[in-house]
Formats: structure tokens, sequence, C-alpha cells
């Protein structure tokens, strides 16, 4: 009935904490005097992309399943917009769905991004180790 309104939360602070840290990452990236050790530092993914992703999950998630209400009709456009607002007995159920179904969803896809980003981090720390071992080969050949 509204266990969209779950995700879309979640995905309202995700991504006001996704813009927070982009923000500090770019201040912390300001050319100093230090550029030269950061040139050194092995790359990797910053958090403010990993939370850009489970924001994007969330969202889409949220949309899909608003559509899917709106196309069973329990989503419209009049007060009170969902129709379980309606009556008590309803709004009870629609609470009581949000706080299964929805916050499982929410749940599962922040888990999904987890695995997700250490599955990237692990490509990320792969492609490093080779790059530094093809650096080393070239340098022991010269």
């Amino acid at each position: 009935m509204a266990c969209f309104l779950v995700s879309a939360a979640e995905a309202i602070v995700v991504t006001v904490i996704a813009k927070t840290k982009e923000k500090k990452e770019l201040q912390e990236k300001a050319p100093t005097a230090d550029s030269k050790i950061a040139e050194l530092e092995t790359p990797k993914i910053p958090m403010s992309r990993k939370l850009k992703w489970l924001s994007y999950m969330l969202w889409g998630g949220a949309v899909l399943l608003a559509f899917e209400h709106v196309w069973h009709g329990e989503v419209v456009p009049w007060f009170p917009f969902l129709t379980a607002m309606s009556n008590p007995a309803d709004a009870a159920d629609m609470f009581r769905e949000m706080a299964t179904v929805g916050v499982c969803m929410a749940l599962l896809i922040t888990a999904i991004w987890v695995v997700m980003c250490l599955v990237a981090n692990a490509i990320v720390k792969r492609s490093n180790e080779k790059t530094a071992g093809d650096q080393t080969e070239k340098e022991g050949v010269a």
C-alpha cells in the first residue's frame, strides 16, 4: 500500500549524506603541498560515489513501487493520496505493511549495495596489484 515510502525516505537520507560527503571529498582533494604524495596513493572508489549507487538503487525501487501502487489504484491523485488513509482500519494495515515489507525491501537493497561495494573494492584492489606488478617488472627490466 505504501511500502515504497520507506525506500523513498531512506533514499532522501542517503542522497543528503552523499552530497555532504562529496563536498567534503572535494575539499580534501584540493591541491596542497602534498600533491605528489597523493598521486602515489593507489586509486580507489570514493565513498560519495558508492553512496550515489545506493541512492540510485533506492530511488529506482521507490519509483517502480510507486508506479505499481498507482497502477493498482492504491495511490490516487487526490487527497489523501493513499486510499488506505481514508479508513482507519486500512491505515493500520498500511503501517504494518510499511513496517514489515517496506523495511525488509529497504534492508535488502542496502545489503545488496554492501555486497556490491565489497566486490567493487576487490576488483579495484586486484587492478591496483596488477598495475603495481607491471610497474615492478618494467623497473626490473630497465
